[in-house]
C-alpha cells in the first residue's frame, strides 16, 4: 500500500461494551449531510486533479446477469486507460499511470479479468463480490467456499455481505465471528464488508455494525450492494466515517470506505471526495483508503476532463467507452 504508515488491519478482541454503549444523534447527522453538498466546490484546474484522484479511487464494476468473457475484458481495458490519452496528455499527466482502483465482477468472471489484465500487463487489482453476494441468506460454509474460490481464481479484494439479521436482532457476536471467518478465507485478499446499511433499520445499526467489521479485521467497510432500494448517503456516510476515526483512535489502524450506489455523476465523486478529506484527512481520499463503486460515473468524469481541457462538451461518439 502507498499510503503513508499504513498497516492491514488485524482487528481486536470483541468490545461489547463499545459496541452497546454507542448512541447516534440522528438529526445532528442529517444537518451535518444537508449542509455538505451546499458547500463551494473546487474549481478549474484544481477540480481537474481532484476528478483524477476520483477515477484513480472507482472499483468499475459489472455486476449483471448477462456478464460475458468480451464485456468483462472491455471493462479491463476501461480500467487500464479510463480517460482518453489525449486528454490525459493535455493535463501533463501521462506519466502518472492513471488507472481505476479496482475492476469489480462476480466470482465466476474472475478469471475472465485476469486473462485480460495479464495479457495487458496491467496490475489493476481485482475485486470480487462474494459470500452470498447480494443477499446473504445462503449457508455460511458455500459462502466461505465462494470466497476461496474468487481468491483462488485470482481476486486480490473480496466485497462480502453481512447478514443483516445479525444487525436487526442485536447479535453482535454472530456478525462478529461471521466477519472473521470469512476475513480468515480471504488469506491475503484484502475483504471490504459491505454492510447493506438501507436495510439496517437506524443509524445507531450502521455504526455499530461499522465498529464490529472492523473489529473482525474488515480492510473497508462499504455502504451497499448497489442493489437495496436505499444505497450510498451522506448521513449514512458519515456515521460509518466516524467509526472509522474512532477505530483509529482506538487501534491506530486505518480501514477504508466505500460509497456504493448511485453515484453517477462528477460532481457526486467531487463531493464524496471532500466528504473524506474533511472527515478523516488527506490519508483517506487515497485509493488504498477510498474507493466508489460505480459502473456509470466514469464517464461523466472523463465528459468533465474533456469540457476542461476543450472548454465544450463532447458527442456520444467522442467517449464510445464510456
Amino acid at each position: 500500500m502507498a499510503t503513508k504508515d499504513w498497516v492491514r488491519n488485524a482487528g481486536m478482541e470483541l468490545d461489547l461494551a463499545w459496541v452497546e454503549s454507542a448512541r447516534v444523534n440522528m438529526p445532528a447527522a442529517n444537518r451535518r449531510a444537508a449542509t455538505h453538498k451546499t458547500r463551494r466546490s473546487v474549481k478549474k484546474e484544481w477540480q481537474a486533479a481532484w476528478l483524477l484522484r476520483a477515477v484513480q479511487c472507482i472499483d468499475l464494476t459489472t455486476l449483471d446477469g448477462d456478464d460475458t468473457p468480451g464485456n468483462v475484458k472491455r471493462l479491463c481495458f476501461k480500467a487500464q486507460t479510463p480517460v482518453r490519452q489525449d486528454l490525459i496528455e493535455q493535463l501533463g499527466m501521462e506519466h502518472k499511470n492513471i488507472t481505476c482502483g479496482a475492476v469489480c465482477v462476480y466470482s465466476s468472471r474472475v478469471e475472465d479479468a485476469v486473462r485480460s489484465l495479464k495479457e495487458a500487463g496491467s496490475t489493476v487489482p481485482i475485486a470480487s463480490v462474494a459470500a452470498g453476494f447480494p443477499a446473504g441468506q445462503t449457508p455460511m460454509e458455500q459462502r466461505l467456499a465462494e470466497i476461496r474460490q474468487a481468491v483462488a481464481f485470482g481476486a486480490s479484494e473480496i466485497d462480502i455481505v453481512i447478514t443483516r439479521t445479525h444487525v436487526l436482532t442485536g447479535n453482535w457476536q454472530a456478525l462478529y465471528d461471521e466477519v472473521k471467518a470469512m476475513r480468515e478465507a480471504c488469506g491475503d485478499a484484502h475483504l471490504k464488508t459491505i454492510l447493506a446499511t438501507g436495510q439496517l433499520g437506524t443509524l445507531t445499526n450502521v455504526y455499530k455494525a461499522s465498529v464490529v467489521s472492523m473489529m473482525a479485521g474488515s480492510d473497508v467497510i462499504k455502504t451497499s450492494t448497489g442493489k437495496e432500494g436505499v444505497n450510498a448517503t451522506f448521513p449514512v456516510a458519515l456515521v460509518m466515517l466516524r467509526a472509522i476515526r474512532e477505530y483509529f483512535q482506538r487501534t491506530g489502524y486505518r480501514v477504508g470506505f466505500k460509497p456504493a450506489g448511485g453515484i453517477r455523476s462528477a460532481k457526486d465523486a467531487l463531493s464524496w471526495l471532500a466528504l473524506m478529506k474533511e472527515e478523516l484527512g488527506d490519508e483517506w481520499t487515497r485509493p488504498e483508503l477510498f474507493r466508489i463503486g460505480a459502473s456509470s460515473l466514469l464517464g461523466d468524469i472523463e465528459r468533465q476532463l474533456f469540457h476542461h481541457c476543450t472548454g465544450r462538451y463532447a458527442a456520444a461518439y467522442q467517449m464510445p467507452m464510456s
